[in-house]
């Protein structure tokens, strides 16, 4: 039976809508409602040797904003990214490497692990059919959780949460999530979309973002420079600190003593969020709606009207967001979106796209300035790297419904590596304090009401 538009479940919706909490009682009693401070900042719940994030300085006593910085284990993301690419090399495995075990590999560490990554890649016997393909969904996100959630029971050992074991699932999910996504986007098209479908298995010798394109595309067919981009995007997206939400879910999920399929399978679920890993989605649909109403994409009135329009509430979704634009640490420079920028300014040229990267650099320069007007922040805003990422993914003709599980094929790396340490470093489970504000109130038997 569909109860989708029942009238008893739209009347009981009602009452559950009505039980509203009161918002100066979080004034009252100092509540950092989503574990922030009043100035925006995450309240301290955790310590972390992963990465390092900072969007501001300390100039006399006080804290100001400044060009953000991004460290993995304690380098510079600029000097990691510039170090593989000096070498011509892809950078995500030894990045993936770095995270997890806290050190740069040297040659033959990394030639080991990346051989061990291409012999983990590859699914149970029968995984495909009987799990991706048996139950395809439009949602590849729910589809990937689910994925992740079934690859428990074909692991002996699942529910053993000693590093030595949690650490082979955790490679084992690095290495296989791209066949994961991908393999559910080919179900997903031929069983619901009644596309042709074609699997395509991964080569040992390629690394993550060149297997990734060949098993996405039906000729198996990418571009030196597409390879590189796609790699690149997963560097970025590899980690971002123990506060993010779908991380902070990790160590919360791990910290119950519970499975790594469980933990995983709880952070993609965070991360499917519009205001997470979804975001990029919603900054190509946002710039979808610009492109149809802005004539000229130099003309830097006819685009400041629209984004006023979208801030004013009176265009696009009607959430008063300029999607990919701020950020909760980086307020000057977000590091990935200004590595990031150079090669979508690349593979614009090489798409012939280059007119709809001048909008999107337009709208990057414009932007800060009417949310200020707007929010009277007073501070700096700058474009995140959400801003860039779907549009280098609509230029390497990736599905909308690939780009959020892209994040997670590169957030993989990072769950990994917190969830490791959490497991090393804490014996607590995570429970935050939440007051209750209802009064008490006598029973009244049901007769009486």
């Amino acid at each position: 039976m569909d109860f989708a538009n029942d009238s008893r479940i739209l009347e009981l919706s009602r009452k559950s809508e009505a039980c509203k909490i009161n918002p100066e009682l979080y004034d009252k009693y100092q509540v950092n409602r989503g574990l922030r401070e009043q100035s925006g900042k995450g309240v301290l719940t955790g310590l972390t040797e992963i990465s390092t994030m900072n969007g501001t300085e300390e100039i006399d006593g006080k804290r100001v904003p400044c060009k953000g910085i991004l460290r993995y284990r304690g380098y510079n993301i600029n000097d990691i990214v510039n170090g593989f690419i000096s070498d011509g090399r892809f950078g995500f495995e030894e990045t993936a490497y770095l995270l997890l075990f806290g050190e740069l590999p040297n040659k033959k560490e990394l030639f080991d692990f990346n051989n061990l990554l291409s012999e983990m890649r590859e699914l149970p016997t029968g995984f495909v059919r009987d799990v991706v393909m048996y139950s395809p969904s439009k949602d590849l996100m729910n589809s990937l959780a689910r994925s992740v959630l079934m690859l428990h029971s074909y692991d002996s050992k699942a529910n053993n949460i000693e590093i030595p074991n949690v650490l082979r699932q955790c490679l084992s999910l690095i290495a296989t999530m791209p066949l994961l996504a991908g393999y559910g986007y080919q179900a997903y098209r031929h069983f619901l979309l009644d596309k042709s479908f074609y699997i395509h298995n991964p080569k040992p010798e390629l690394s993550t973002s060149e297997n990734l394109l060949r098993i996405l595309r039906p000729n198996k067919d990418y571009s030196e420079l597409e390879a590189a981009v796609l790699d690149m995007a997963l560097v970025l997206h590899a980690e971002h600190g123990g506060g993010n939400n779908s991380t902070f879910t990790n160590h919360v999920v791990t910290s119950s003593g519970t499975d790594t399929y469980s933990a995983m399978a709880a952070s993609l679920c965070s991360l499917k969020g519009p205001k997470h890993g979804g975001a990029n989605k919603k900054v190509t649909s946002m710039f979808d709606v610009i492109k149809k109403q802005v004539k000229d994409w130099n003309d830097d009135e006819e685009i400041t009207d629209c984004l006023t329009k979208i801030i004013n509430k009176e265009m696009f979704d009607k959430s008063g967001l300029i999607y990919g634009m701020g950020h909760a640490v980086y307020t000057v420079s977000d590091p990935r979106a200004e590595i990031f920028e150079k090669y979508v300014s690349m593979l614009s040229k090489e798409k012939g796209k280059e007119h709809e990267y001048q909008l999107y650099s337009n709208v990057a320069r414009l932007a800060p300035e009417v949310i200020n007007n707007k929010k009277k922040l007073h501070r700096a805003v700058s474009a995140n790297v959400d801003f860039y990422s779907g549009f280098v993914y609509e230029m390497l003709n990736i599905p909308k419904e690939l780009f959020t599980p892209l994040f997670a094929i590169a957030r993989i790396a990072g769950w990994s590596a917190h969830r490791i340490e959490e497991l090393n470093n804490s014996s607590r489970i995570i429970r935050p304090a939440y007051m209750s504000v209802k009064d008490d109130r006598d029973y009244i038997y049901l007769n009486d009401r």
